[in-house]
């Protein structure tokens, strides 16, 4: 067990979570931009990008790289140096480190050193999305990134099939109508999306709708900058419906095997074990 107490003294140093601007630069707050004024070093995604940031606060502190293609090498020597006593502040390219970007090595790195984490408050893009998107804010799932293969993500769409929450992905523009076209195979036409793009920057827009309506939009549309894309969950309307049509179609697999010469009993049997409907469910529906 480490019990972590964040603001008491101690000899090591302390890793600083600190969130950047998703793309207002007005966004930081006073506490993240006096870190990174005063601590000893700033872990970054992307030195460059970061540079601009630290430019425009008027600090001089220090950058170590850290992102996924180094983070093995790199870490043995944050926590060397975190060990000597130094601060260290992680950043990621934009909003929280750790929500779809590198930090969580880092993170667990630390905690098995029993060095103190402490995580600032500030700007993430999926809540900023929901609050505003007109969905129910709670519950809601948080998923980030789907797989990009075609068969992959309509495995992990399935398996959400019934999430009762408000669901938020991350999404390149480029893969946006594919990924709503596969939300469409797996949920139809009616569920509400929300697509939000260029959170806090000029062109800022929230596109809300039906999963048709936004596939016809995109037919017609391309959109620039990273989305946030927000679905509806499972309603029990909904639910009641799937389970119908779920239970249609396996009777309907039940007269096949029948039909094939297959018992009426084994072939619920089977069908029970492959959808997994109580077999009482699958007897009373056939004999109906």
């Amino acid at each position: 067990m480490f019990q972590q107490k964040s603001y008491r003294t101690t000899t090591t140093g302390t890793l600083y979570l600190v969130p950047t601007p998703i793309g207002n630069l007005e966004d930081m707050t006073l506490r993240s931009c006096n870190l990174l004024r005063e601590c000893d070093f700033i872990a970054s995604e992307d030195t460059r990008n970061t540079q601009k940031l630290l430019n425009h606060i008027d600090s001089h502190v220090p950058q170590i790289s850290l992102h996924e293609h180094n983070y093995r090498e790199r870490i043995p020597q944050l926590i060397a140096l975190l060990k000597e006593g130094k601060t260290i502040a992680q950043v990621s390219d934009a909003g929280m480190p750790s929500i779809s970007d590198p930090g969580h090595e880092l993170v667990l790195a630390c905690l098995a050193e029993e060095l103190a984490v402490v995580a600032i408050p500030g700007p993430t893009a999926g809540l900023t999305a929901l609050i505003a998107s007109g969905l129910l804010p709670q519950p809601h799932y948080f998923y980030g990134f789907l797989p990009r293969k075609k068969s992959k993500q309509l495995e992990e769409l399935q398996k959400l099939a019934t999430q009762h929450a408000t669901m938020i992905f991350y999404e390149s523009p480029y893969r946006i109508a594919t990924t709503l076209e596969n939300m469409r195979t797996i949920y139809g036409d009616e569920r509400k999306v929300v697509i939000c793009r260029e959170l806090t920057k000029v062109h800022e827009e929230y596109l809300r709708g039906t999963i048709a309506e936004l596939c016809q939009y995109l037919t017609d549309h391309a959109l620039k900058g990273e989305c946030c894309l927000l679905l509806s969950g499972c309603s029990q309307e909904i639910e009641e419906d799937r389970s119908e049509q779920s239970i249609e179609a396996s009777l309907e697999q039940i007269n096949q095997m029948v039909a094939d010469g297959i018992k009426a009993t084994a072939a619920i049997k089977e069908v029970a074990k492959q959808t997994g409907f109580s077999r009482q469910q699958l007897y009373t529906a056939y004999h109906q």
